[in-house]
């Protein structure tokens, strides 16, 4: 016997004892494949994926909620997710918008990635035009602005980041129920953007902060990232990876999987290098795939533990 009652017709709503099977709805969403796509895609980063969940399940009880008439206005779903760079932030936000669109939050579920130079002018009458269109492409889907502090310089008072600032505020509270806002960067640039501008983190729901990964986590991220391109250490190879890890987050400029990815690219064209100057003729499938110990090591990391910059080279 089915207990779920269904809407009478000509009605949109549930009677007061029907019944809703949470767990029906949640597969019909199918967000779970999101889900497991964000688990395939990033290493670590347990409290955050912990609060993304979190939030698709509000989401989700919130549609159930629906069919009661238990709620008329769509909830704030604003963000704010801060950290160091390299840590998934965008990633995340991309598949932020996957949920919202499947749970009917957004038309669309598209991604608009911007930062300042995207929504602010050089002169009078430049940056209400740039705005608004940027916030048009949005338009059903999530905007996600990248370093959001930029907007906002007090120091400069012919600065036009505030004028943007202002139209985006109201679009973020006229029109939540078409768009969702993402503000990211630094946490405690974010923080002094936030007191400078208590208007918009008013209009901030959720905020998630993104941790640094470890060395383990980075090891992990760099076999994931070789491997979705055919690559592979050598035992002597992911040896050497592994010390040098460490030594590279004690530098400058480090920006977690971002300069992992550098580092391999440079370790790839180390490879190539050495394989062109064995003057080897033959070269087998696992020769081609494989990074040696002295593709890593000759990194100046390794030379002087002086800094290495995150542009491609070979010394």
């Amino acid at each position: 016997m089915n207990t779920t009652e269904k809407p009478s017709a000509g009605s949109d709503t549930l009677s007061d004892n029907a019944l809703v099977d949470l767990t029906a709805e949640f597969q019909n969403s199918r967000i779970q494949e999101v889900l497991d796509k964000l688990d395939r895609e990033l290493i670590g980063l347990v409290p955050v994926k912990t609060r993304i969940r979190e939030i698709a399940a509000l989401l989700l009880v919130d549609r159930l909620r629906k069919q009661f008439a238990l709620t008329s206005e769509t909830p704030t779903l604003h963000m704010s997710f801060t950290g160091n760079p390299g840590t998934g932030k965008t990633t995340v936000a991309l598949r932020m918008a996957e949920i919202l669109h499947r749970l009917g939050y957004v038309r669309e579920g598209h991604l608009i990635a911007v930062t300042r130079d995207d929504l602010v002018g050089q002169y009078i009458g430049h940056t209400a035009p740039k705005t608004k269109e940027v916030i048009k492409k949005a338009m059903g889907g999530v905007l996600f602005i990248d370093e959001a502090y930029y907007l906002y310089k007090p120091e400069n008072e012919r600065d036009y980041g505030q004028e943007s600032i202002e139209i985006l505020l109201q679009i973020m509270e006229n029109n939540r129920d078409d768009l969702v806002v993402i503000l990211a960067g630094y946490k405690d640039k974010m923080d002094r953007f936030f007191s400078s501008n208590p208007g918009m983190r008013s209009r901030i729901a959720h905020h998630v902060d993104f941790p640094d990964y470890s060395p383990s986590e980075l090891m992990a991220i760099a076999k994931l990232m070789l491997g979705s391109q055919n690559y592979r250490f050598s035992q002597d190879g992911e040896q050497a990876f592994a010390e040098y890890i460490p030594l590279r987050m004690k530098l400058g400029n480090f920006a977690n999987a971002r300069s992992i990815r550098n580092a391999l690219d440079r370790a790839r064209l180390r490879q190539a290098n050495r394989l062109f100057a064995s003057k080897t003729q033959r070269l087998t499938k696992v020769d081609l795939m494989t990074l040696e110990a002295e593709d890593i090591t000759v990194s100046r990391v390794f030379q002087d533990n002086g800094p290495e910059t995150d542009a491609p080279d070979i010394t």
